[in-house]
């Protein structure tokens, strides 16, 4: 199966090349210089430096008006081969390239997980904090199957998944994070593109918040998440000066349609009270569309 890659990705580049002009000697014209895509060695190179475990984080939705933000992990070690042929940033990738990918995803590693904070959670925490928030959920999961991970890849120059130190633990009384150290973050700028565990991650969550809107697009399908994903689109923002906020937007933000109060919120049909345990993600992931946006 051939996977689609945008250009602008991993695959093949024009460079500038010598020119023959008239009255020279033919010269070598421009030759197509081959990008290497994600690879395993900036895990290899924190494995040998005495670490066991590694986890490779991307987060998608940040940008989104609606929904959550999600952050994919993925745990690798050194016994882990290279990953899946195809494997690459997720924004680079096409949505049935994506998709295609899972499969074999969901067996490459020790453990796989993504993490969710919802607008409401983004609306009172911030967004960085509710990032935090998400990737704790996501090491969470992971922990449960192969315990203590020792150093977190993360990509980006900012690191949002270590709390400050003169912050109290907001997360303390949530559930579904597990009460642990955080482990230790190296950040690596592009390594979404470089760093096999952290395009997995990207393309996992990438996944999986494209089927969560998907599913909630049918109760509130002015929005047209089916198509957006909670981005904004020229219909989605359409729709919210028309319409104002449903209750899965991030009301925080600076929304068209936001001076309404707590009754001027926009209900799902009958489903007002939904949340994204509530869907099925195998019945609406093949159906995930993306406008390739994080």
């Amino acid at each position: 199966m051939t996977l689609t890659v945008d250009p602008v990705g991993p695959g093949t580049v024009d460079e500038p090349g010598p020119v023959r002009t008239p009255g020279t000697r033919s010269r070598t014209a421009a030759r197509p210089v081959t990008r290497p895509g994600p690879h395993l060695r900036h895990e290899r190179l924190l494995l040998r430096e005495g670490a066991t475990l590694v986890a490779g984080m991307d987060e998608v939705g940040r940008g989104s008006l609606a929904g959550p933000v999600s952050v994919g992990v993925v745990v690798v070690d050194a016994g882990t081969r290279s990953a899946p042929r195809g494997v690459a940033d997720s924004k680079l990738l096409t949505p049935a390239a994506r998709t295609a990918l899972l499969p074999a995803l969901g067996r490459w590693g020790l453990a796989r997980a993504v993490g969710h904070a919802s607008a409401a959670e983004i609306d009172d925490l911030g967004i960085i904090a509710a990032l935090r928030l998400a990737g704790s959920r996501a090491l969470s999961a992971v922990v449960e199957v192969v315990g203590h991970v020792d150093v977190v890849l993360l990509d980006g120059s900012h690191d949002w998944l270590t709390p400050p130190a003169a912050v109290p633990d907001l997360f303390a009384a949530v559930e579904d994070v597990v009460a642990a150290p955080v482990p230790r973050v190296r950040m690596r700028v592009k390594a979404d593109r470089t760093c096999a565990s952290v395009a997995a991650a990207s393309v996992l969550a990438k996944c999986e918040r494209d089927a969560l809107m998907v599913g909630l697009a049918p109760h509130h399908p002015a929005y047209r998440w089916d198509e957006n994903k909670g981005y904004a689109s020229p219909d989605h923002l359409a729709a919210l000066r028309e319409l104002g906020p449903s209750e899965l937007h991030r009301r925080s933000w600076r929304l068209p349609g936001v001076g309404l109060d707590d009754d001027g919120l926009v209900p799902g049909d009958d489903e007002s009270d939904l949340t994204f345990d509530d869907l099925d993600l195998d019945d609406v992931t093949d159906r995930a569309e993306s406008d390739d946006t994080d």
